[in-house]
């Protein structure tokens, strides 16, 4: 099982860390739309009235009859918008939602198919970091339109985001990516928006450790943990940890991990981006960039992303 693998692995090492697609059970996925309408929780609300303000422009980048492939699908909420914006006679001959969460994606997908009747929706549960798993989807004729966004690709690794940039590049051949972008901006609105007043956040990195507990068999007290973020300047990026409050020993799969008090998990990285910063990454995957769409106080951005056939340039 992967995810007892990656946990196993991950509490060896030193610091401590489990990767952030681990969050994504059925309680997580649900926590996490619930974050989504925080007060606190900017990227949503400003990216989805980006989609909005740009809707007609964004369908005419991913061009009539394309296959939308969304990384990382969740609620599904998002591509509604883009959904609707297209022309009756030529908006996209299929819609390929990708997530881990199996349970989630399949709930979701349904309600959509139910709601655009038209549209041939084709949910993938798979990992878009593994490139067997995207190798399903070579079968796909047509145009491909990647959908990215939320800003997760902030919380991959710089050497993670470039190869997910470039797998995606040569996944989408002849089309191009949609992307979510969070940008630098005050540290205390980016403070606020991982620590809201509800705990919510919160309970989301905690069930982190109640999925060990109710997959695995392991015995972490969530007392003895808190939920810990805050803002790196240096690498610019929120980092999410579980702080162990007090001396402890957890059992997990027949193994004893001590924590000292003030030790860490390392749950999750929030990178932020500028523009330029980020037109650069895509440039060094052999994207072209496209238009950018932001929002008036610029704290959050969507990209296109052209990625042209091989060999060709403009």
């Amino acid at each position: 099982m992967a995810f007892a693998r990656d946990l196993m692995s991950g509490l060896c090492e030193f610091p401590r860390h489990v990767p952030p697609k681990y969050f994504y059970d059925a309680r997580g996925s649900a926590l996490f739309d619930h974050i989504c309408e925080l007060p606190e929780y900017y990227p949503t609300r400003t990216e989805l009235a980006i989609l909005r303000d740009n809707a007609h422009d964004i369908a005419r980048h991913m061009g009539a009859h394309a296959n939308i492939i969304e990384f990382g699908a969740g609620s599904l909420a998002k591509v509604r918008i883009v959904l609707d914006a297209f022309p009756a006679k030529s908006g996209p001959d299929r819609y390929i939602p990708i997530d881990i969460s199996g349970e989630h994606l399949e709930s979701a997908a349904a309600k959509l198919g139910a709601e655009y009747p038209t549209l041939e929706v084709s949910p993938l549960v798979a990992d878009y970091m593994d490139p067997p798993q995207l190798q399903t989807l070579d079968w796909i004729r047509g145009r491909r339109a990647g959908f990215f966004p939320g800003s997760t690709l902030g919380n991959l690794s710089t050497h993670q985001a470039a190869t997910f940039m470039a797998r995606a590049r040569r996944l989408l051949v002849g089309g191009g990516l949609l992307v979510g972008v969070d940008l630098v901006k005050d540290h205390r609105t980016l403070h606020a928006a991982y620590n809201d007043r509800e705990g919510v956040t919160a309970a989301f990195n905690l069930n982190l450790l109640e999925r060990a507990n109710r997959e695995l068999g392991a015995d972490f007290d969530l007392q003895g943990f808190r939920h810990l973020a805050f803002y790196n300047t240096e690498a610019q990026r929120i980092e999410m940890h579980l702080l162990s409050v007090r001396h402890q020993t957890v059992q997990v799969l027949g193994r004893t991990f001590d924590f000292s008090e003030g030790e860490t998990i390392h749950t999750e990285n929030s990178r932020k981006f500028t523009t330029e910063g980020f037109r650069s990454l895509a440039i060094a995957a052999g994207f072209q960039p496209g238009p950018v769409w932001m929002d008036a106080n610029e704290q959050f951005s969507v990209h296109w992303l052209e990625s042209p056939a091989f060999g060709t340039s403009r």
